[in-house]
């Protein structure tokens, strides 16, 4: 897998924190792929 550096405003960081919190992801990368992923259709 390769790594890719993103630039997230402080909003966006705080609400895939509260994703994480609530255990919706079980992190911040899983909450971007999760989101890539739907984008793209992979």
């Amino acid at each position: 897998m390769a790594t890719v550096q993103i630039r997230l405003t402080e909003k966006q960081i705080r609400q895939i924190d509260e994703l994480v919190e609530d255990g919706v992801y079980p992190s911040r990368s899983e909450t971007v792929r999760d989101a890539v992923r739907k984008l793209v259709k992979v």
